[in-house]
């Protein structure tokens, strides 16, 4: 990569390295912009820009950090290349730069949550029982300390859920997060700090091909499990909805976490919209939050 970045001059690839160096020096940030990091530690706010020679090598440093830090045990997929297999989007620069804590795009598609705890001395994300948006800048710049340990924490991938469980539930709705589609880097940081804080993730999407390539990402990436998403659920789910065409075509793709998902799917071939299995979902989300009744004299 650096002779095809320099065009085979040594002198041009030693600027290289000595930029990339540079900017190394100074990670990881705290909620730093790219500009800001390209303009400290090169003078120059457009110089790690996408498709910039000292960005480029920066870039697949991080990566090759990350792979090295990752753990056979982990079962986590170490690069994109095994996109066609896991399900795992391809990697987007801003994503690999959050996890820096260097903003991109800081802004764009904030995180969706509710209900979600913080410890007393951290700052609260937002009113109990409302929905909230966080986006990557205040994600990783407010560092909120989450207490969700040992706690189950829900995700689903439609926004549509979320403001069903504020309507009905409000405070008393469980924690829950919502990936808007696949997980930009918003979502995939607060993912990442809801698990680190040793949340237990619980996922719900949609019963299609795309709903499923998102599914697998989220087990893979976050240690999540399904929550209402194996065989059985689809089955029972397609039986109740309105009869329609079949809409589900191609080969399909396999689920992670249940093999034979797959199976009921292609014999089938009907879509199943997270949004028809709401009053199951916000029946979980009830049900975690009622406080077991007392026993009674002389019963366990």
């Amino acid at each position: 990569m650096l002779k095809r970045l320099a065009r085979r001059d040594p002198e041009l690839a030693m600027r290289l390295l000595g930029q990339a160096g540079a900017v190394l020096r100074d990670l990881p940030a705290s909620g730093l912009t790219r500009a800001q990091l390209a303009a400290k530690a090169l003078g120059d706010a457009h110089a790690l820009d996408g498709g910039q020679p000292a960005a480029t090598l920066v870039l697949a440093a991080l990566r090759h950090h990350e792979k090295s830090a990752v753990t056979p045990e982990s079962g986590l997929a170490d690069d994109a290349v095994e996109d066609t297999e896991t399900g795992k989007p391809p990697e987007r620069e801003r994503d690999i730069w959050a996890r820096a804590g260097v903003l991109v795009n800081e802004l764009a598609r904030p995180a969706l949550l509710l209900n979600l705890p913080v410890h007393p001395s951290s700052t609260p994300p937002g009113m109990k029982g409302e929905p909230d948006y966080l986006s990557l800048r205040r994600l990783l710049r407010t560092r909120f300390e989450w207490a969700v340990e040992r706690k189950r924490v829900y995700v689903c991938e439609n926004p549509n859920i979320l403001s069903i469980a504020a309507d009905r539930l409000g405070a008393a709705c469980s924690p829950l997060v919502c990936t808007d589609g696949m997980p930009a880097a918003a979502q995939r940081v607060l993912l990442t700090q809801l698990a680190d804080a040793g949340a237990e993730l619980h996922y719900h999407g949609d019963f299609d091909w795309a709903g499923i390539c998102i599914a697998n990402h989220v087990m893979q990436s976050f240690n999540a499990r399904p929550w209402r998403f194996g065989s059985g659920d689809y089955v029972d789910a397609f039986a109740s909805i309105p009869q329609k065409d079949r809409d589900l075509m191609g080969d399909g793709v396999s689920a992670s976490w249940d093999p034979s998902l797959l199976d009921h799917m292609r014999a089938h071939q009907l879509a199943v919209d997270e949004e028809a299995v709401a009053h199951l979902l916000i029946g979980d989300l009830e049900r975690q939050n009622v406080a077991p009744a007392a026993p009674v004299a002389g019963h366990s």
